[in-house]
């Protein structure tokens, strides 16, 4: 299909405004599927995923495509709850618009705010349909009155509807002089369509300069004025539907095709050349050098791995070959497909401007550009959020053990904002993402695609143990058991280092008392039991251990016995040096509206944390902490419930400091109790 006749939305909202109901109602109108889902029913062709229908709501971005009246549109159905924001930013990246529901009854959310924030920094062209308009105290005046009050007074109706609640029955177009107008709105819809006459005068010099010298405008002028004032930003569209009940859905999709933009229309995204490095700008040519890019990555079932793609020039074809230009190598293009919820519609090609997708690619991931071998090209990576909720996964079972590694690094590549690492000081495997939910499904999904069924809990806070005074320590390490016997005999000064400097070994013996080849081996001894400290069994840090004296035997010593002598002597110092235990210390930057910055600080304060700084910013306050790290392991889902999801944060290791002495017996417990659930 030509470029000029295609749409490419993303379909964004605060959880439960509609979005999947909204998809369902756009095939059965366009004749799609002969019967319309529902998100109670579980059978929506969107949410086909077991996650989304236990949950009720979507999980990942997916593919809807309406076509009639010689137009196809792309609707990507992205979730809503914030855990799953990743794939909202993957969606808007190959997209030219946008439609923003918002719910009628409670009319704008949270999400309706980051849904509008993310428009506006991708410069994203959007409309506003006000969903569930048949719903108890829906109320179209009061929604339009809300959403000019948060976001501006570009967003004006297009659309008056026909009753409300129980009486909604329709809409009426404001921007079409010959729509059939019940009497009751006659006021309303004239008084509505002067406001779109002077948006419309106002976008254009010339159409000002004649409306204020009384001229009327024709249709045709206002309607092309209008579009491209909404194709600017200048104006956001809002319209009325009732997508459970199928209605002003038709007028919904008119609206995306009339003032949405075509792939043509849009600003142009650029490249840079993988070859030279200088950026590279295009058009929407189905005949030109290929340029395409892999926004998003499922691990199917019946397919295998499901890469979605975006072409913004030129075509890809069935049984061809592309070159990826991240990877730098080639890849084998199979069958395309169209995906149609939980099934696929086979494809012979994709062309400039159109979305597909297609089965096992060898070494493709989210974020490449698929191009053509001799005229290479990379679009900037998808900047996906990153995540800082963290748990520790294990195996359930030996039979999970060994499906485990696998299974996780298909999910992350399913999920680029989640991530997989090991904790070395802990020896746990550590899954980080966005929140608890998003950790959830991704539990769900290894043990439903890949069989492998995981364990989850809070990490393990990676404490040390350190000394606070000086000692001395001697052990004599002997032992006669026929034969050559084993004799090693050490005197080690244990002192405190500052913190952070950690481990340092010095030698202070004169005079042979131990001779300098069994020198490395009192060394490797302490580096050893470096390992358990002796209140809670964590590395021991920053301190200085000197082998200052000691004795030998011609015969029976060796290194071996120097080293567990030295062992010994270490652990009998370090418990003689008062040992305390260091924790961990995050610094944690947090962004919050205004109005919720003492709820936070409060907050910060009962965690133990120390306010290093507060940076007021247009409505929002940045603030810099410091806190330990056993505070936070659920900060993600602290902060949201503090801000009603408005909130955000990073946080990165900063230093150790000893931990409260009050606090001290907790953690020694929970060290104890942990040794015991690993034996």
């Amino acid at each position: 299909m030509d470029a000029n006749s295609i749409r490419n939305v993303a379909l964004l909202s605060h959880s439960g405004a509609g979005k999947t109901s909204l998809c369902e109602a756009a095939l059965f109108s366009v004749k799609a599927v002969t019967r319309q889902g529902r998100i109670e029913d579980g059978n929506t062709v969107s949410d086909y995923e077991p996650e989304e229908i236990k949950r009720g709501s979507s999980i990942q971005t997916t593919l809807i495509t309406a076509v009639s009246d010689g137009h196809k549109i792309n609707f990507l159905d992205t979730p809503g709850y914030d855990d799953f924001v990743g794939e909202v930013v993957s969606a808007l990246r190959v997209v030219e618009g946008a439609a923003i529901l918002v719910a009628a009854p409670s009319g704008v959310d949270v999400g309706t705010e980051r849904a509008w924030n993310m428009c506006e920094s991708a410069n994203l062209p959007r409309l506003i349909v006000i969903n569930k308009m048949d719903r108890e105290n829906a109320d179209f005046n009061r929604n339009v009155a809300d959403i000019q009050a948060t976001f501006g007074r570009q967003c004006v109706p297009f659309q008056i509807p026909i009753g409300q609640a129980n009486d909604f029955r329709g809409v009426v177009s404001v921007t079409d002089p010959n729509a059939g107008v019940p009497a009751e709105l006659a006021g309303e819809v004239e008084s509505a369509r002067e406001r779109l006459i002077e948006a419309a005068a106002e976008s254009d010099d010339e159409l000002a300069d004649r409306y204020l010298s009384g001229e009327e405008l024709t249709a045709a002028e206002i309607e092309s004025a209008l579009r491209g004032a909404v194709v600017r930003g200048e104006l956001v569209p809002i319209i009325a539907a009732s997508a459970s009940e199928n209605i002003g859905v038709a007028e919904f999709l008119n609206m995306a095709r009339s003032y949405l933009p075509s792939p043509v229309d849009s600003v142009k995204p650029r490249l840079s050349k993988a070859s030279s490095g200088d950026e590279a700008s295009f058009d929407a040519d189905p005949n030109g050098p290929l340029a395409a890019l892999v926004f998003k990555t499922t691990a199917d079932p019946f397919v295998g791995k499901l890469s979605l793609f975006r072409v913004y020039q030129g075509t890809i074809k069935s049984n061809s070959e592309v070159w990826d230009a991240n990877q730098g190598q080639s890849e084998r293009v199979g069958q395309l497909y169209l995906p149609k919820g939980k099934n696929q519609e086979n494809l012979t090609e994709v062309t400039a401007g159109d979305i597909g997708a297609v089965g096992k690619l060898s070494s493709t991931v989210t974020g490449d550009t698929l191009c053509a071998r001799d005229n290479q090209v990379t679009f900037d990576p998808i900047r996906v959020p990153v995540g800082y909720y963290r748990v520790a996964v294990s195996p359930a079972s030996k039979a999970d053990l060994d499906k485990m590694s696998m299974a996780l690094s298909r999910i992350v590549e399913e999920d680029p904002s989640l991530q997989m690492s090991r904790n070395a000081s802990t020896s746990e495997t550590l899954i980080t993402g966005l929140g608890d939910a998003q950790i959830d499904v991704a539990l769900d999904k290894i043990k439903r695609k890949f069989g492998a069924e995981l364990r989850v809990r809070l990490p393990r806070v990676p404490y040390r143990e350190t000394i606070t005074r000086t000692t001395q320590s001697e052990y004599r390490h002997k032992k006669q058991s026929g034969g050559h016997g084993q004799y090693g005999h050490v005197l080690l000064r244990l002192e405190p280092r500052e913190r952070d400097q950690g481990f340092q070994f010095g030698n202070e013996v004169v005079g042979g008392r131990v001779p300098k080849e069994y020198i490395p081996s009192v060394e490797k001894g302490v580096v050893k039991a470096l390992d358990e400290g002796s209140l809670a069994g964590f590395p021991l840090v920053d301190l200085k251990a000197v082998l200052y004296d000691g004795s030998f035997h011609d015969v029976d010593s060796s290194g071996m016995s120097f080293e567990i002598a030295s062992i010994q002597a270490l652990k009998k110092g370090v418990t003689d040096a008062s040992p305390i235990l260091l924790e961990p210390v995050m610094r944690l930057s947090v962004t919050v509206p205004d109005t919720y910055t003492g709820d936070v600080m409060s907050d910060l304060n009962g965690k133990r944390g120390r306010i290093l700084g507060m940076s007021p910013e247009n409505r929002v306050t940045v603030i810099d902490a410091e806190v330990p790290q056993s505070e936070l392991l659920r900060y993600a889902q602290d902060l949201r419930s503090l801000t009603q999801g408005r909130g955000s944060y990073s946080m990165e290791y900063d230093h150790y400091e000893p931990v409260p002495p009050n606090l001290e017996p907790r953690v020694i417990q929970e060290a104890k109790r942990h040794r015991d659930e690993d034996d």
